[in-house]
């Protein structure tokens, strides 16, 4: 049996959540679990493109296993008109499989996401995420007051998942208060999926 894991979910199209995504994986570990990084491909308009098996830079691709046998989930995307990116929701729509079996009931989830603009959307596009993972029975993290950056922050950063503000061109680089956040949910996630652990063990 493999050690417990968190998947750190994610689709970044430039960069900058895929920047968030390694920043919440630190604080995974930092928060003494293994992170496992996982990403989707593109969906395309045409019907019978198809991506390769593993794609040519970043992280793999993500398998129904890797959700499945996670002990939490870290789930990323940019903002696309206020709601996740088709990709990331096309690979969620695919996960019926886990709901009809309650594979998920139970595990630690939280959410994260990157804008071009400063009110480009976060929070909805965060709550999204977060109704998907509700239907799946999982537990969910946000951010917590007691995070002094969420009340210091300038950027990004929200009660509801970590959040960044990455700039009209997608390349503002994630600042102190917004690494902080992502950490913190990392750090957050590991720390519940291992007291839950140890309730049901």
């Amino acid at each position: 049996m493999s050690a417990p894991y968190i998947l750190v979910l994610y689709y970044s199209r430039h960069g900058a959540t895929a920047e968030m995504a390694h920043q919440i994986a630190r604080g995974v570990e930092m928060g003494g679990l293994e992170a496992r990084l996982r990403t989707v491909p593109a969906v395309s308009n045409e019907c019978e493109a198809v991506a390769a098996d593993i794609p040519a830079e970043g992280a793999l691709y993500a398998s129904l296993d890797d959700l499945k046998n996670c002990a939490g989930l870290a789930l990323g995307s940019p903002t696309r008109f206020g709601n996740m990116a088709a990709p990331l929701k096309y690979f969620l729509d695919g996960t019926s499989g886990l709901w009809l079996t309650g594979g998920l009931v139970g595990k630690p989830a939280g959410v994260f996401t990157s804008t071009a603009s400063l009110h480009g959307g976060q929070e909805t596009t965060l709550l999204s995420m977060l109704l998907p993972l509700l239907h799946h029975g999982m537990l969910i993290t946000g951010l917590p007051y007691s995070e002094a950056a969420l009340l210091e922050t300038r950027g990004g950063g929200t009660p509801y998942g970590a959040s960044h503000h990455a700039g009209a061109d997608g390349k503002r680089a994630l600042d102190e208060h917004e690494t902080a956040l992502c950490r913190a949910l990392g750090q957050r996630l590991a720390h519940t999926a291992i007291k839950l652990e140890s309730v049901r063990g």
